[in-house]
């Protein structure tokens, strides 16, 4: 398998290595790249698991990557300015019998804050959390649907 196969550029392969830590794992190119792409397959197989599940409503939120190739386009892309958090950070949402997000509190200031932070021990957590706008208005909007 080539990193073309799996849709990653060799930047993107160099972060998800830095992210993943690899680096502590692995001694050679190809031993790293090996992990990644059984971390990857993994976690397109978790994905793919969620997605096909036998219940009536699901949504799964997942920053833009391979899914969009790897097995159908989002049915919305979010951003945090639309739901009062002024900064970008693009979000997609694959939905099944669930109608798409209506923006709440569009405002201005659309600063990439999570993308440009620095590498910290705390980078993953502010890079995967799901800011409160965003998280009241699913309860608000799907919430008298479940």
């Amino acid at each position: 398998m080539t990193n073309d196969s799996v849709g990653l550029t060799p930047q993107q392969m160099h972060d998800e290595f830095e992210e993943l830590g690899a680096h502590t794992l692995a001694e050679t190119p190809s031993e790293v790249e090996g992990i990644l792409f059984r971390a990857l397959a993994e976690a397109v197989r978790f994905f793919m698991a969620l997605a096909e599940a036998p219940i009536p409503r699901i949504a799964i939120e997942n920053p833009i990557g391979i899914m969009s190739s790897r097995w159908r386009k989002p049915d919305e892309i979010i951003q945090p300015w639309q739901f009062g958090h002024g900064e970008t950070k693009a979000t997609c949402l694959w939905l099944k019998n669930l109608p798409t997000l209506v923006a709440t509190k569009v405002v201005a200031g659309r600063e990439g804050r999570v993308w440009r932070e620095a590498p910290s021990p705390e980078r993953w957590k502010n890079r995967s959390r799901t800011l409160t706008g965003i998280a009241e208005a699913m309860a608000d909007q799907w919430g008298g649907i479940l």
